[in-house]
C-alpha cells in the first residue's frame, strides 16, 4: 500500500511538469511569433515577452513543493495518490491556461507595445488555480 503513496508523490510532480511544458510551448511560440512580426516591421522586439513564455514554469515548482510535503506526510497512501492525481491535474490545466493567456498577451503586447500590466494580471489569475491546489492539498495532508 505504501507504493500508492509513493506513486502519488511522483504523479503530482510529473503531471504538473507536463502542464508546464505544454504551457511554455504555447506561450513561447506566440512570443517568437510576436518578435518576428516586430522585426519584420522594424519595431523593437520587447524582451518582456519572456515573462509570458516562462510563466507556466512555476507549476512545476508547486508540484515539487507538494511532492515534498506528501513524502513526509503520514496520510493514507490512497489519499496521497488521490491528492497527487487531482492536484497534479489542476496544476497541469492551470499551466496550459496560463500558456494560452500568455500567448494572447505576447501577441497583443508585440503588436501594440501597450497593456503589459493588464495582460500579466490575467496570467496571474491562471496561476492562482495552481497555488490554491497546492496550498489546499498541503492543508488536507496535515
Amino acid at each position: 500500500m505504501e507504493f500508492l503513496g509513493s506513486l502519488g508523490c511522483a504523479v503530482v510532480m510529473g503531471i504538473a511538469a507536463f502542464g508546464s511544458a505544454i504551457g511554455i510551448m504555447i506561450a513561447g511560440q506566440a512570443a517568437i511569433g510576436a518578435w518576428k512580426r516586430c522585426y519584420m516591421s522594424n519595431k523593437p522586439a520587447p524582451f518582456i515577452l519572456t515573462v509570458f513564455a516562462g510563466a507556466p514554469l512555476t507549476q512545476t515548482i508547486y508540484g515539487f513543493l507538494l511532492m515534498q510535503t506528501m513524502m513526509t506526510s503520514a496520510a493514507d497512501a490512497g489519499f496521497k495518490l488521490g491528492i497527487g492525481i487531482c492536484s497534479g491535474l489542476a496544476m497541469c490545466v492551470s499551466a496550459i491556461a496560463q500558456g494560452k493567456a500568455g500567448a494572447s498577451g505576447s501577441d497583443a503586447l508585440g503588436e501594440t507595445g501597450k497593456g503589459f500590466s493588464q495582460y500579466i494580471m490575467v496570467v496571474g489569475l491562471c496561476e492562482t488555480v495552481a497555488l490554491f491546489a497546492m496550498v489546499f492539498s498541503m492543508v488536507a495532508l496535515g
